[in-house]
């Protein structure tokens, strides 16, 4: 049964999984069921016809919880995730994700797990290695949020299955509904 919270809920719920270690399976049951009340979205929803947008909406030492907003044709490369659980839920529109798995470091490879295509309700995770997309034959923007259970200001970006690998501080859109005013 699917239900609606506002986002004050949802950091609320959010922050007693992280007093239980982030169960994977009692996450992602819960997101399965649990979709952000649209009004409660809007705050965070910064899209940029240049790139996706990374709006932050929560971050203690636990976990960090952002909007991501997709422009049609836009993507995120492969990369990590420090290690740390990352559950992707699709709140509009729709994504491709692309889960990949290390083949080995020396020589660089990785390998596609799977390919998904997501619409509203779709949760994608706990992964640790995938890229984002929203392919233009989509049709449309979309809405994405994504938890993380630990937050990180680094990550490895891939080129490709065979890299290179390359690593890339993060930075962010805006910061509890507030644009940052910085370039990416």
């Amino acid at each position: 049964m699917t239900r609606f919270v506002a986002m004050d809920r949802l950091i609320d719920d959010l922050k007693g999984f992280a007093a239980h270690a982030f169960d994977p399976e009692a996450v992602s049951s819960y997101l399965r069921d649990t979709l952000v009340a649209p009004e409660s979205l809007e705050t965070y929803i910064h899209p940029c016809a240049e790139h996706y947008t990374r709006n932050l909406v929560h971050k203690d030492s636990d976990f960090e919880l952002l909007v991501i907003c997709w422009g049609a044709g836009q993507r995120a490369p492969i990369h990590g995730h420090e290690g740390e659980l990352c559950f992707a839920r699709v709140e509009r529109g729709a994504l491709r994700f692309r889960n990949y798995e290390m083949v080995s470091e020396d020589p660089m490879e990785l390998r596609l797990l799977g390919e998904l295509e997501g619409s509203p309700g779709f949760l994608d995770g706990p992964a640790d290695l995938h890229s984002v997309e929203n392919p233009p034959d989509f049709g449309g923007p979309a809405v994405s949020f994504h938890v993380y259970s630990k937050p990180y200001g680094e990550c490895d970006i891939y080129e490709s299955v065979k890299g290179p690998r390359r690593r890339v501080k993060l930075g962010y859109d805006s910061l509890y509904g507030e644009l940052t005013g910085e370039t990416r």
